[in-house]
């Protein structure tokens, strides 16, 4: 199993969303709103790191648990409906989960996502 963390534009999210449903075997996502800050911004104008780095951009964080023939179909779906062309456009990470329980029936496992 893996757990595919995705931070996207909040203007993005209707059109990720609309393509990972197409997508058969993935259960669900969950959405938070969190705010950050990248490096680009202080590439332009080094003298302003510190006052950039306050200034942070809203972003969503999508967590997406799937199982690992599914992961690469996920990933590529957020990349295209995620993509603006445009710096911060966001980042996508893949880290593997180790297990899984629905708290409603007690399943474990992969049956569990």
């Amino acid at each position: 199993m893996k757990l595919v963390t995705a931070f996207i534009k909040p203007h993005k999210l209707n059109e990720v969303t609309l393509a990972l449903h197409d997508i058969v075997g993935l259960s669900g996502a969950s959405v938070s709103d969190v705010r950050g800050f990248g490096r680009g911004r202080a590439r332009e104008a080094p003298d302003r790191i510190l006052f950039d780095t306050l200034e942070y951009l809203p972003r969503l964080r999508l967590e997406i648990a799937c199982r690992d023939d599914i992961v690469d179909r996920v990933v590529s779906v957020i990349e295209a409906n995620a993509h603006t062309g445009l710096r911060g456009d966001g980042k996508i990470y893949i880290a593997e989960l180790a297990q899984a329980v629905r708290v409603s029936t007690g399943e474990r496992g992969e049956t569990a996502v």
